[in-house]
C-alpha cells in the first residue's frame, strides 16, 4: 500500500497584532500636490525613481497620489523623469 502525502497547511497569519502604517501625509493631513517639489523629492531616490510605500512608509491611498504627483511634475519638466550620471573621469 503506498504512502499517503500529507498536505501541510500555511500557518495562520495573525490579523490582530499586524502593524498599522504609520503614513506622514495622512498624519499631518497634508495634501499632495505635484507643484509642491520640496514634498516630492523626499519620494524619489536620487536616480529618480518613485521610492516605494516600504520606504516612504506611506499608506496605499497616499503612495497612489504621490506617484500620480511625481507623473505630473515630470510632464511639467518640474522634476526629471531621470537624473544625470555623474562622470567618474
Amino acid at each position: 500500500m503506498p504512502q499517503q502525502r500529507r498536505k501541510r497547511r500555511r500557518p495562520q497569519i495573525d490579523t490582530r497584532n499586524k502593524k498599522k502604517v504609520d503614513c506622514s501625509l495622512c498624519k499631518d493631513g497634508n495634501r499632495v500636490d505635484y507643484k509642491d517639489i520640496t514634498m516630492l523629492r523626499k519620494y524619489v531616490s536620487e536616480r529618480g525613481k518613485i521610492r516605494s510605500s516600504r520606504v516612504t512608509r506611506l499608506c496605499g491611498v497616499c503612495q497612489r497620489q504621490v506617484a500620480i504627483a511625481v507623473k505630473n511634475a515630470r510632464e511639467m519638466a518640474l522634476l526629471p523623469y531621470i537624473s544625470p550620471r555623474s562622470s567618474k573621469s
